[in-house]
């Protein structure tokens, strides 16, 4: 309840201040995630998604700003047979692909025109998973993701490219077991602003 209050305040904070900004521009981006888990569960290794969507850039003046952002988000993750320890009757040594909508809300800060320093929350929302870890089919992952993250976006002109380190906030692992799995990586994007 408290996390869809918090998206709806966010939300409408973010319609709200597009008629207080100073400049209203909407674009695509697309890249490439470098994610793993921290749980023994999981191999300590980056592994390779996509993130594609959109973005608006409402600027409040020419140093702030924020980005919402709608993104169609791949993570793999590769597990180990410690996986068996932590849960019992799963499969082990596999992939497992989660594919997300993700919505990041970044507050943004232009030191110069080429560079934007941004951070903010992002939340998730699991739509499937490619693979089942249990051997009775039952789903692994919760529904709901919740991380922060932190970055740098150079623009040009109305190109972007960007780099921002993500930390999962909340426990993604929907099992009774002990212990809590939480994702953290890269996201890095080419985006262009369209208008």
């Amino acid at each position: 309840m408290k996390k869809k209050v918090l998206a709806l305040f966010i939300v409408g904070l973010a319609i709200s201040s597009v008629s207080l900004a100073q400049g209203f521009h909407l674009g695509i981006k697309g890249g490439a995630n470098l994610l793993k888990i921290d749980d023994r569960a999981f191999k300590d290794e980056f592994k390779f998604g996509y993130n594609l969507g959109g973005f608006a850039e409402i600027n409040f003046n020419n140093k702030w700003g924020i980005q919402p952002e709608v993104l169609w988000s791949q993570s793999t993750y590769r597990t180990t047979t410690d996986i068996n320890e932590v849960v019992p009757d799963s499969k082990s040594d596999f992939d497992v692909k989660l594919n997300y909508l993700q919505i990041p809300l970044v507050l943004t800060y232009r030191p110069i025109k080429l560079i934007s320093l941004q951070a903010g929350p992002q939340f998730g929302i699991l739509l499937n998973e490619d693979r089942t870890l249990l051997q009775n089919g039952g789903d692994a992952f919760k529904k709901g993701d919740f991380s922060m993250l932190g970055g740098v976006q150079l623009n040009l002109g109305p190109l972007k490219a960007g780099a921002r380190y993500v930390v999962g906030l909340a426990d993604i692992k929907d099992l009774p077991e002990q212990g809590e799995w939480k994702s953290q990586g890269w996201q890095l994007y080419l985006g262009v602003r369209i208008f």
